[in-house]
């Protein structure tokens, strides 16, 4: 079982689930939980091999892919007796939370993607290229930081590397290379999640400075219903750090408005 913290309003309160990134930890969501515990129900999960999670031999160090790490997320929900919640993810957290959709939709009742990965640019297949060529050979915190620093190269994102570089540190060099490994599936992923409408409501909250990553959400939100993209200025990768307090308001009434359109009755024709 992952390691998992909860913070319970009441019993009648939705759940909302937080699903990081690579190399990240439910750390990434300090700035939001003050925030959201006065409306929900928080269940923060630290990935496998992440933050005070165990490992990867705990889990099958072999059995590494989106869907069995997916599946570590709705053994902790069914461990928890959580039938239904809303998913806030960020950069590849964002990936798990739409293989989960693949799995066990009936789990998602909205998703909050910040920094959403949903298809690989020129630059990142480049970034992930060079990752592979040398994950075994460059000692994998220098490899990290390198990452950390192309995909936030500015001032302004300082915060969103230290902190993402700190949690890495607690990653072992085999459990980095297993998550990395993970990239070789991506591609695939991405452009089977590119064809697939979810049918679920997702808010993308992106930074006009995330210069990897941004410029394929418009295209993913004409084309599936029920998405939304806010663009936040001045912001790089991780909106929810960088501006935690736009992202804050903007995510919670966007769940707020999903849980009141849960309790409209739908309409019986006779």
């Amino acid at each position: 079982m992952l390691y998992h913290k909860i913070i319970k309003l009441s019993d009648d309160a939705d759940w909302v689930v937080f699903v990081h990134g690579a190399g990240g930890s439910s750390a990434v969501w300090f700035k939001q939980v003050k925030s959201y515990k006065k409306h929900f129900n928080l269940l923060l999960i630290d990935l496998r091999g992440h933050g005070k999670a165990d490992d990867g031999p705990a889990f099958g160090k072999h059995n590494y892919s989106f869907e069995s790490i997916a599946s570590d997320v709705i053994d902790v929900l069914n461990h928890l007796n959580i039938p239904k919640a809303h998913f806030v993810g960020v950069s590849l957290g964002t990936i798990i939370i739409r293989q989960l959709v693949e799995i066990a939709p009936q789990h998602v009742q909205s998703m909050v993607f910040v920094g959403a990965i949903t298809k690989l640019s020129f630059k990142s297949r480049f970034l992930v290229r060079m990752g592979r060529m040398f994950k075994s050979v460059i000692p994998y915190m220098l490899l990290y930081r390198l990452f950390a620093f192309i995909i936030m190269p500015l001032d302004g994102h300082e915060e969103s590397r230290s902190l993402f570089v700190r949690e890495a540190r607690k990653l072992a060099q085999k459990e980095f290379i297993r998550w990395f490994n993970l990239t070789r599936h991506v591609g695939e992923k991405l452009r089977l999640f590119e064809e697939v409408d979810p049918l679920i409501p997702t808010l993308y909250v992106m930074g006009d400075q995330d210069h990897m990553f941004l410029e394929p959400i418009y295209k993913m939100v004409e084309r599936f219903k029920n998405q939304t993209l806010h663009i936040v200025e001045k912001c790089g990768h991780v909106v929810n750090i960088e501006k935690p307090k736009i992202f804050n308001e903007l995510s919670i009434a966007f769940l707020q408005q999903q849980r009141e359109a849960s309790k409209v009755p739908v309409p019986v024709r006779s």
